[in-house]
């Protein structure tokens, strides 16, 4: 690698209390329909953080305007120093089209680690619930649950070969649950309201991770409040929102 980070991205690393760093394009792969993988090489556990991290990429929009976007890591591989990331490419955007058509040893200038969502460590059960721009975080955090714990997943997918799974340690629970979105639209949180109804919360003490779209997180947020599970009990972030790009800094749009 031969480049330094741009200077805004030191500065904002800064402010962030976080590291910027220019990574090299190991492997990409597409997964499924919905989903592509991108493995980066860089100071790779400094990056990734715990269990629940993200990071935030810089791109060139069609505008030629740079703007960033947040990805959560999927998987770190500390003696190889890289990192894994899943991004959705069924949409229009500078970070799909990126993944797509980045070539290995090309580079990317990356800030790590992001976010404030982490495994609820006193946790019985764990709910990981939302779409498949979800599924990094949801498996990474899961695969970090001590046994014996549960950990319970109900995604919506767009096409069968979404349904994307993982390997977990012996002895722990694992429920999966793949909802068909069936032409709905992608603010509709039918999908993932039928799939949570038609399961039972085990009894003790549990925590839900609800990623995705900024309504359905939120819809997903009060049905939970519902079912009698505390504020505490809940963490919620939109990752995306239907007809709205990102911010430039990666966030989607929160006002109504």
């Amino acid at each position: 690698m031969t480049h330094e980070p741009d200077a805004s991205s030191l500065q904002l690393a800064e402010r962030l209390h976080a590291t910027a760093a220019i990574c090299e394009v190991v492997t990409t792969t597409s997964l499924s329909t919905s989903v592509h993988e991108v493995v980066l090489r860089g100071p790779a556990t400094t990056l990734a953080g715990a269990p629940g991290s993200d990071v935030m990429l810089r791109f060139e929009d069609e505008a030629g305007r740079f703007v960033r976007r947040r990805y959560s890591v999927r998987d770190v591989d500390a003696a190889n120093d890289t990192l894994t990331l899943w991004l959705t490419v069924d949409h229009v955007g500078p970070g799909s089209t990126w993944v797509t058509t980045a070539a290995p040893g090309s580079e990317i200038d990356v800030i790590g680690p992001r976010g404030k969502i982490f495994l609820d460590p006193v946790a019985d059960w764990h709910l990981f619930i939302g779409d498949a721009s979800g599924f990094a975080s949801f498996y990474r955090l899961a695969q970090s649950i001590e046994v014996p714990g549960r950990a319970i997943f109900i995604v919506e997918i767009d096409a069968a070969d979404d349904a994307l799974s993982a390997t977990f340690d012996e002895g722990l629970g694992v429920t999966g649950i793949f909802v068909d979105r069936k032409g709905r639209a992608l603010s509709d949180p039918a999908g993932l309201l039928s799939g949570l109804a038609a399961f039972a919360l085990p009894p003790d003490l549990g925590h839900a991770y609800v990623f995705g779209e900024f309504h359905v997180a939120r819809v997903l947020q009060s049905a939970l409040l519902d079912r009698g599970l505390a504020p505490e009990q809940i963490s919620h972030k939109a990752f995306w929102r239907e007809g709205l790009s990102n911010a430039d800094h990666g966030e989607p749009v929160k006002e109504d």
